[in-house]
């Protein structure tokens, strides 16, 4: 487990991730090399082998006569086997012979290799050798005048130099491998000071300091990074902001209603006229139901912000949503004396957020008749064209002026001289729903001349589609 752990630690350091695909790739190509090294040291062994066998044989070659018998004749230079002295005690062997194949001198079972003047590997008497034989013309012998030295010589000496020329390049490698790491781990540590230098300005920020980072702090690849981390402190940034005057904004819609209350249930428990008490309970009945309403509109309102509720894909009908939320409007539509209607042609079925679909529906109704003088209309459009799913509330009341259209979707905003009772975060509430949805909502004149709101969501895939 203690394994795996460091294991699991060494996958999360980039520092360590670098080094080690460093050095991965260095081993391979030592590793190459280290090959390709052996196979050179064994071909230059063999060719100063050669060298040295082919020298030889020459030697005996030259010394190779023919007496005035005829008989051919040879004295072994001390030369032709003191070359192979070496310090690594190779023993040497070596055959001459005619050309009709008679034996002039030497080792009468030492094997010819297969081709002339070019070393072969081989054995004899139990031991690895390296051989070469030299056909070299003799004055004197006739029209076949040529004789055949074959010289051998174990390979003691050729592995000791092959293995000298090998250590040489293994210590060259790995002498490369201590230069190359020491050189990636310095290389890292310089190349990893920026971004330590970001930790330690991101460690030593206060949480209430979310001003931008400089990019120069560290390298051109890093810099997409920084401005990745300031983009996401200026959204910080603007959500508190928000936030705060959001918090703000309702503690004091919530003061006034509070107080209010306040005021009217101690009227009430000091009043006693019967008549008088019942008034004063009354008001603070319809006063508890505005805060009532202005605190589920503040819980609507939070629950529509981005990233407030898990992401829902029901499949809603609006034409079936919009009947819902004017069948609970009928009887203060009636009691307002506001004619409220629903112009529908069939299903119009959307992907989104079923709850926060409805609110918006609620509070475009009950936006529209809280502000639509009696008598008056009300009137719910959904229709459904190609892609799209409109949902259009216009009512005859004073309508909003076009310069203010905009800002009536700020929270809490409400224009000048309204008598009508509202928070200000109805129609805010409906944006926030409408964006979470993928749709727009816009402001504008409707038949009757007062507001029409309407909404444009991207319709739901039909299931009988392909």
């Amino acid at each position: 487990m203690a394994g795996l752990g460091l294991f699991g630690r060494l996958r999360r350091s980039l520092r360590a991730q670098l080094v080690a695909s460093v050095m991965a790739t260095l081993v391979l190509v030592i590793g190459f090399n280290l090959y390709s090294g052996l196979v050179r040291a064994t071909e230059t062994a063999d060719l100063v082998t050669d060298n040295l066998l082919l020298g030889s044989a020459r030697v005996i070659a030259e010394a190779v006569r023919v007496d005035p018998g005829g008989a051919v004749q040879v004295d072994i230079p001390p030369a032709a086997l003191e070359i192979f002295d070496t310090g690594h005690r190779d023993k040497v062997y070596f055959r001459v012979t005619t050309a009709w194949g008679n034996l002039v001198a030497g080792y009468a079972d030492l094997g010819e290799p297969a081709r002339v003047a070019v070393g072969e590997d081989g054995a004899f008497r139990g031991a690895a050798i390296r051989r070469l034989m030299l056909i070299h013309p003799v004055v004197g012998l006739g029209p076949d005048g040529e004789i055949g030295v074959t010289v051998a010589v174990t390979r003691l000496g050729w592995s000791a130099m092959r293995g000298s020329l090998w250590l040489a390049n293994v210590a060259d490698q790995g002498l490369l491998v201590l230069v190359a790491g020491l050189v990636t781990v310095l290389g890292l540590q310089r190349g990893l000071a920026p971004v330590l230098r970001l930790r330690d300005a991101v460690r030593a920020r206060r949480r209430d300091e979310l001003e931008p980072f400089d990019p120069a702090l560290v390298q051109t690849e890093l810099r997409p990074l920084v401005q990745a981390l300031n983009d996401y402190m200026t959204r910080v940034r603007r959500q508190m902001a928000a936030q705060s005057r959001f918090v703000a904004n309702a503690a004091h819609q919530l003061r006034t209603p509070l107080t209010l209350l306040s005021t009217q249930a101690s009227f009430a428990v000091r009043e006693t006229d019967p008549q008088r008490r019942g008034e004063a309970l009354q008001a603070l009945i319809r006063s508890t139901r505005q805060v009532t309403r202005l605190a589920e509109q503040l819980l609507t309102l939070t629950r529509a912000e981005p990233g407030s509720r898990a992401p829902r894909a029901d499949r809603i009908d609006m034409s079936a949503v919009a009947r819902q939320v004017l069948e609970a409007h009928v009887e203060e539509a009636l009691r307002r004396g506001i004619d409220l209607g629903l112009d529908e042609d069939g299903p119009a079925p959307v992907t989104g957020d079923g709850t926060m679909l409805k609110e918006m529906v609620v509070n475009l109704v009950d936006n529209a008749l809280r502000y639509t003088p009696a008598p008056g209309r009300v009137t719910v459009a959904v229709r459904r064209a190609g892609a799209e799913v409109t949902v259009a509330v216009g009512d005859s009341g004073p309508g909003i002026p076009p310069e203010e259209r905009e800002q009536v979707f700020e929270r809490f905003y409400r224009i000048m001289g309204t008598k009508a009772e509202g928070s200000g975060l109805g129609l805010a509430i409906v944006r926030e729903v409408v964006t979470g949805a993928g749709g727009t909502v816009t402001l504008g004149t409707s038949g009757d001349g007062g507001l029409d709101v309407t909404v444009r969501l991207p319709a739901a895939a039909d299931h009988n589609a392909a």
